[in-house]
């Protein structure tokens, strides 16, 4: 019997129990020297000096450089945004700065806090520029942010864009502005990475990236290296949701400054460095139009998306195209148009953040699906269900230049309306208010499909590879990145299937360019789905390589050799009293076997699902309750339904966090208002009831094991879900809607408008 789709326990979970996780603090050479850097306290201004003596005179500083005596390259980027030679990343600024707590100054110490005092010794004289904050005004502004620009809206790249629907025939018609506000990933293990400058001018970093090659090739660039002479090495990852994609503008100088003080050096950032200076998430602000039938069918929709950057394009520069591959949704909509423009401002940059584009799709479709059938006077459930994609429909070609390859939508959503007891919810929820309860229940739905696994550079692929020991046991190499999402079980499960062994037969390994040949960067959930069929190609190969070796012990033709999966044991067709096992093939090898996989996915995937929320809203207080969510999920062949359900709970917890708490905040001069967990109000525990979860299959048909992504699917339709379900408690006052957080006083003040004499507009961002 397969192991496959049994609920196995996470392997990797021991040592992290036990205290035995070894991160990049841990790994990195213990005479390694403490690096920090002095930032910028303006987000706009001129460089004028930047006096680094005093800084240079204190004690155990080994060094203190800036932009020019750093002797760096620019850091290659990986947008797809051109980028002219005053958009170049330099890793220190150079001639100004472009948001408070861009890095001036390195410095280099015995100790953390003999570097600390060095950086707070920095003297910088600037000239002040205004600020430009506001994405929505960013586009007008009288200041830009390069003076090469004209103004602060990058060139557009190109889309297939549809043309933008007439409205003017559609019974209903609705026209919102919804707002996607700045996240950040907030990791457990902030940015931590050490270097080692080798006396063979070669360059060993310690990262904790998602992504160990592309790091190595950003190194290598920075530092006028060819990759083969660095090395790469990601042990135990606290966590990076998207954020650790690639290396920081910090991680990248660490070689250079190696090289100065011929010493190891290692860099931890702190918290408050981590919420101002990694890449942020979201930050997208939509202007939306939907028109249909009164009758509730959906017939045209424009997405226009207005785009945060940051003070330069990384990320921001491919999320706009993740968002429009899903911007149509599960629904079989007649005119959609999506357009999309790019603005810089004086901030972090914009990144990826679990779910990458998409739930910004989803949260604003959802929403306008709400705002429609409000409109039009239909259950929300309703609408969603006459609009659906029909399942003999696929693959289905959305307006937006996507193809969908399997979906079951209408199935999601009953699911999801059956654990909640959908109609005795709604009917709850009228008893009270003819009660005239102060509580207001709120029931909040959204569908939602989105795209894994998707590439912009060719087929999909990942290393996977199998090697018999001499015990009869397996090493199984890979490129995938672990970060907590299960990796390493799915790997050995899959494996272990193929070979006819259990998963304690399997030893693994990754994480280190020198041992590992190539790698993707592990983001857009597409480990199972590109490295499993790898692995199952690797297993099939070493069954294939054993059964020659086999046949020889067994005295009989390669081609009688039959292997059986269920024991791991070859044997001649027909007597299988008589067999040889792993151990036995191991010992008859002069040279170990070992098979590389080979696999390439053509077209991403599209995993989809339902959620619903339930909350509970004071209307004297503004407070919101999450009383239940529940999410029905189609993630193809799910491998391990216990993994599966543990990607959705961190998938759904980062909805609500978005929806309910969490948001960077800068004021009118670019300062982070939001530095610290006291006032970025990170999601815990005790904010989310237990999750309701529940998964069906429909297999996808490009790839082998039929399996689809699952590690962000939670994040997609949540937000919409709790969304709708607020405003839905307090519809009925009078609020049409609002942008997220919806924190207490922001909905306090909405009831309270609402409800004066003179209704007056409800606040956003």
């Amino acid at each position: 019997m397969s192991i496959l789709g049994n609920r196995v326990q996470r392997i990797e979970d021991v040592r992290f129990l036990l205290g035995q996780g070894r991160y990049v603090a841990n790994v990195a050479p213990p005479d390694a020297a403490a690096v920090v850097f002095a930032r910028s306290s303006m987000a706009h201004a001129k460089l004028l000096a930047v006096e680094l003596d005093q800084a240079r005179r204190m004690p155990g500083v080994l060094a203190v450089v800036d932009a020019e005596s750093l002797g760096a390259n620019p850091a290659p980027g990986s947008s797809p945004i051109p980028r002219p030679d005053f958009l170049q990343r330099h890793l220190l600024a150079t001639d100004r700065v472009r948001f408070v707590g861009q890095p001036i100054a390195a410095i280099v110490a015995d100790t953390l806090s003999q570097a600390i005092d060095a950086a707070e010794a920095v003297v910088v004289d600037y000239e002040p520029l205004d600020a430009v904050i506001d994405p929505r005004r960013a586009g007008a502004h009288t200041t830009t942010l390069y003076d090469e620009l004209r103004s602060n809206v990058l060139p557009a790249m190109p889309l297939a864009e549809a043309p933008i629907p007439d409205f003017s025939d559609c019974d209903v018609v609705l026209t919102m502005e919804i707002s996607n506000s700045r996240m950040s990933a907030a990791p457990i293990e902030p940015r931590v990475a050490a270097a080692q400058w080798h006396a063979d001018d070669t360059l060993t970093c310690w990262s904790s990236t998602q992504g160990p090659h592309a790091t190595r090739s950003q190194l290598a660039v920075v530092a006028g290296l060819p990759d083969q002479s660095v090395r790469v090495i990601v042990p135990d990852l606290g966590g990076g949701f998207g954020a650790k994609s690639g290396p920081g503008l910090e991680e990248c100088a660490l070689g250079c400054l190696s090289r100065i003080v011929q010493r190891p050096v290692l860099w931890v950032e702190s918290r408050t460095e981590n919420l101002q200076a990694m890449c942020h998430g979201r930050a997208q602000y939509h202007t939306v139009t939907m028109g249909g039938r009164a009758d509730g069918r959906i017939t045209h929709y424009h997405l226009h998306n207005l785009v945060d950057a940051g003070y330069t394009p990384t990320g921001a520069g491919f999320l706009p195209f993740l968002t429009g591959m899903v911007a149509q949704g599960c629904y079989d909509i007649g005119k959609v148009a999506y357009t999309f423009e790019t603005v810089l401002t004086n901030t972090s940059t914009i990144g990826a953040f679990r779910g990458a584009g998409r739930p910004e799709a989803i949260a604003t479709l959802e929403r306008a699906v709400d705002l429609f059938a409000a409109e039009a006077g239909i259950d929300p459930v309703e609408v969603r269900r006459c609009n659906f994609i029909e399942p003999d429909s696929f693959p289905f070609a959305t307006k937006t230049g996507s193809v969908y390859d399997s979906g079951r939508f209408a199935e999601g959503l009953r699911l999801a309306c059956d654990i909640a007891g959908y109609e005795q919810l709604r009917s709850d929820q009228a008893t009270r208010r003819e009660s005239g309860s102060k509580k207001l229940l709120g029931i909040g739905v959204a569908s939602f499909v989105e795209v894994t696994a998707s590439t912009t550079s060719g087929p999909g692929t990942e290393y996977g590879a199998v090697t018999l020991l001499n015990d009869g046991s397996f090493r199984v190499d890979f490129g995938a990145t672990a970060m907590g999402q299960g990796t390493e079980t799915t790997v050995a499960m899959i494996a272990a299937d193929g070979l006819g062994v259990g998963v304690e037969q399997i030893t693994l390994r990754s994480g280190d360019t020198n041992t590992i040949p190539h790698s993707n960067i592990t983001v857009g959930a597409r480990t199972t789905q590109v490295l499993g069929p790898t692995m199952v190609d690797a297993s099939r190969q070493m069954v294939e390589a054993a059964k020659s070796i086999a046949a020889q012990l067994l005295e009989a033709a390669a081609d009688d050799v039959v292997f059986d999966q269920g024991t791991g044991a070859f044997a001649v067709a027909g007597t299988p009293a008589i067999s040889i096992d792993w151990p036995a093939i191991a010992a008859a090898t002069e040279v170990p076997l070992a098979t590389v996989g080979e696999f390439a996915q053509e077209s991403p995937t599209y995993p989809s699902g339902a959620n619903i929320a339930v909350v509970e809203v004071d209307a004297e207080t503004g407070s919101v309750e999450l009383l239940r969510l529940i999410a029905a999920d189609d993630a193809g062949t799910v491998i391990n339904p216990m993994l599966a359900e543990g990607q959705v709970h961190g998938g759904l917890g980062a909805g609500v966090a978005q929806a309910l708490y969490e948001e960077i905040v800068y004021d009118v001069d670019g300062n982070l208002l939001t530095s610290n967990f006291a006032d970025y109000s990170i999601l815990s525990a005790p904010e989310v009831p237990s999750f309701e979860t529940t998964h069906y299959e429909t297999p996808s048909p490009n790839n082998p094991l039929g399996a689809k992504g699952i590690g962000e699917s939670g994040a997609i339709g949540s937000t919409a879900a709790v969304q709708n379900a607020v405003i839905d408690a307090i519809r009925h006052l009078g609020v049409k809607h609002l942008d997220m957080p919806m924190t207490p006083q922001k909905v306090w003040a909405a009831i309270a408008n609402a409800s004066a004499p003179t209704p007056t507009k409800a606040p956003s961002n």
